[in-house]
């Protein structure tokens, strides 16, 4: 972790396991809710991994957060782990796997519109506006007229849960944003130990709230749905979260965001290969549309960030 010049291979195994390993997740996610409840499967899984990190990075010598800190990763964890993880969660019970990864690869859509209509009122370029123009297309062609059409109950849940995700999205940017002058803890795995651990408790309590334990039978858990939370929990959390927070201390942000277009590809190729779910012409030119409006928008706002250091 300490270390200044990485290896290469290094270098290329964690950005192989932050586009391969959040990729998957999803379809983890899928698997794990099939028998077990979507906040009571989430809010334990980042519970279990927060603790772990947290108490790791606490034995090696990381000082105690502060009530300040403690405040802003419970904020974050919120915007992050409740609201955008848990409403994935929530969501994948009505939308295929493939589809949620895409809707989520909009974030750059929002923290754009965040950045022109906030207090910042920076104003998108050129490239920029054509990207969301492209972005919005896309999210229609993927959606499609069943989704458009909630009168049958099958466009109506679809519809609902796109609808969830695209809106998690949003916090998930505002989150974002606020993260960047928030107090945290000097070192980033102890802020996302302690994020994951609180946002975690939180989606636990959600889970309480509904009553999701009252009508959970732990009898009839498939061992799909087992392997599918060990997974999240150790590879998807653990590994995928410690990588990406190494890359960002080695690599630029801008190099690492690129995960951003590799994960829903990832997403929907193992929901048709694993997991049956359909991928029509429709999908692929959405995804092709979505992800490529991704790519367009962080490039201009990267380019146009360049010109104004120079």
């Amino acid at each position: 972790m300490s270390e200044s010049a990485p290896s290469r291979t290094k270098i290329i195994a964690a950005y192989a396991a932050i586009y391969l390993i959040w990729g998957s997740t999803y379809l983890g996610i899928r698997f794990a809710i099939e028998t077990i409840p979507p906040f009571l499967m989430g809010g334990t899984r980042f519970m279990i991994a927060g603790a772990i990190l947290y108490v790791l990075m606490r034995a090696r010598g990381e000082p105690r957060p502060t009530l300040a800190q403690v405040r802003s990763t419970a904020i974050i964890g919120a915007a992050f782990i409740l609201c955008g993880n848990g409403t994935v969660v929530w969501a994948e019970q009505f939308v295929p796997s493939g589809i949620v990864a895409l809707l989520v690869a909009i974030l750059p859509f929002w923290i754009v519109l965040i950045e022109w209509l906030g207090p910042a009122r920076i104003i998108p370029g050129f490239g920029v506006t054509l990207g969301l123009i492209a972005g919005i297309a896309g999210i229609v062609v993927l959606i499609g007229a069943d989704a458009l059409n909630p009168s049958t109950s099958a466009g109506g849940a679809l519809l609902k849960g796109a609808l969830a995700v695209m809106g998690s999205s949003l916090v998930w940017a505002i989150g974002s944003i606020y993260s960047r002058k928030a107090a945290l803890p000097r070192s980033a795995f102890t802020a996302t130990g302690l994020e994951m651990f609180l946002g975690g408790a939180m989606m636990f309590m959600v889970s309480l709230i509904t009553r999701e334990p009252m009508h959970f039978d732990p009898a009839g858990v498939s061992a799909r749905s087992i392997a599918g939370f060990i997974y999240l929990t150790t590879i998807g959390s653990l590994v995928g979260f410690t990588a990406f927070i190494w890359l960002l201390q080695h690599e630029p942000p801008a190099r690492v965001s690129t995960y951003a277009y590799v994960n829903p590809v990832v997403a929907v190729f193992l929901g048709w290969a694993l997991a049956g779910e359909p991928l029509t012409p429709r999908t692929v030119i959405a995804a092709a549309i979505i992800i490529g409006a991704v790519a367009l928008i962080t490039t201009a706002r990267s380019s146009s960030r360049l010109r104004a250091q120079e």
